[in-house]
């Protein structure tokens, strides 16, 4: 790990100290360290997917199977899918 030098309010400071041990943290720096982590994993999956990728996250939390979304994007990129030549056309309804 680098060492770094962060300036922080110390209401900020305080509050993470209370909250650490609620949440099953060692201590405000490894929540510290957590938060910083869990944003910037939830920021760089936001901007690096592209818009197909969006959509097909987007089409799971709906319930649609792996399969479908599977031979819808390999139609949309014009490349037959294993499973698009053996299966039947794709019929999404809302």
């Amino acid at each position: 790990m680098t060492v770094i030098s962060l300036r922080l309010p110390e209401d900020v400071i305080e509050e993470l100290k209370e909250i650490a041990p609620l949440l099953g943290v060692s201590g405000y720096q490894p929540l510290i360290r957590n938060y910083i982590g869990q944003g910037l994993r939830r920021d760089l999956s936001e901007l690096l997917s592209t818009p197909v990728e969006k959509i097909a996250e987007s089409l799971r939390r709906q319930g649609v199977e792996e399969e479908v979304i599977a031979r819808a994007i390999a139609d949309w990129q014009g490349t037959p899918a294993r499973a698009a030549e053996k299966s039947e056309p794709i019929a999404i309804s809302a």
